[in-house]
């Protein structure tokens, strides 16, 4: 005689519950990020000039941003940098008003038209 069992189907919602998914999620995300890069004088030196060359002339630009492990790309125009709150603001391609820490920036390319 034959025993009719439904195998792993029973076992499937026991093994992975929402939290176990979750779980398995963050660790998958966390294995993915990476050390925020140490930059020298020369080439924090070297992102001031481009942003300020940027912001001159109205220059388009992509600027990276490091953001908990990950860098993240931004495009658009520098409209103002901020002494103050140590930032740049560019406004993107669809209008929007980003605001980046000086910080957090990583990498500035100018877009030759």
């Amino acid at each position: 005689m034959k025993i009719r069992d439904r195998g792993k189907i029973k076992w499937l919602g026991a093994l992975f519950a929402p939290e176990h998914r979750s779980m398995l999620r963050e660790l998958a995300r966390d294995e993915m990020r990476k050390a925020k890069p140490i930059l020298d004088e020369y080439e924090i030196e070297e992102l001031e000039n481009r942003i300020c060359e940027a912001m001159e002339f109205t220059l388009p630009v992509v600027i990276s941003k490091w953001d908990d492990g990950f860098t993240y790309e931004e495009r658009g125009h520098v409209h103002y940098l901020d002494p103050i709150r140590k930032e740049v603001r560019i406004v993107s391609e669809d209008g929007a008003v980003l605001r980046i820490k000086f910080n957090d920036i990583v990498m500035v390319k100018i877009i030759d038209l």
